[in-house]
């Protein structure tokens, strides 16, 4: 019995290396799910099949109605929807810092660490983007302006508002008003200050 198996086991042993060595053939091998290996893939910038409805968005994605030549229109209409707190301005201050202070600088005044390879950009402190309303500023990150590109696919919709704020913070340091030097002078009697 156990030499019958053995010889059944060589016999079939031989006959899958005779198939395996069987010369070549006009007819290709026959092929267990051939659509594993030959799979239809979408190519790059092929159509695809299906189209998503008219009007649709993709999640989490606010369509910005402006182009970039409409900074002017765009900053007489929109405000600033985040509220001014500890947490949005933190969040301002990472984002400036991962983004903006490259070109700005820290205290967003043009001199960032590019800047001798690159023209100097235009400081956030002068007259002109200060008296601008946040939602030009909003613009420009959003849509870009002369040399600088948008950022609207590296710094999200609302963390842009809070770069905003965080910029506003720094045109405050950098011309205070009575006001402001009122409130630190108090905060420090207080021990408030942060």
């Amino acid at each position: 019995m156990k030499t019958k198996f053995i010889k059944i086991l060589s016999l079939m042993a031989l006959l899958s290396v005779l198939a395996a060595c069987g010369g070549t053939s006009e007819k290709p091998p026959f092929e267990y799910m051939a659509n594993m290996t030959n799979s239809p893939a979408v190519k790059a910038y092929e159509e695809v099949p299906r189209k998503p409805v008219e009007g649709t968005i993709p999640r989490n994605f606010h369509p910005y109605p402006y182009t970039k030549e409409e900074g002017d229109k765009a900053g007489a209409e929109g405000v600033n929807p985040l509220p001014l707190t500890k947490e949005v301005f933190a969040k301002g201050q990472l984002q400036f810092n991962s983004y903006c202070i490259v070109c700005h600088g820290p205290k967003g005044e043009g001199d960032g660490y590019i800047i001798p390879k690159f023209p100097k950009p235009p400081s956030l402190l002068s007259d002109k983007v200060r008296n601008w309303p946040d939602a030009r500023i909003y613009h420009v990150i959003s849509m870009g302006q002369n040399l600088m590109p948008s950022y609207a696919t590296q710094i999200r919709q609302e963390d842009r508002w809070a770069v905003i704020h965080y910029v506003r913070a720094l045109q405050r340091a950098a011309n205070p008003t009575g006001e402001d030097i009122a409130l630190v002078k108090k905060m420090s009697k207080e021990g408030t200050l942060p």
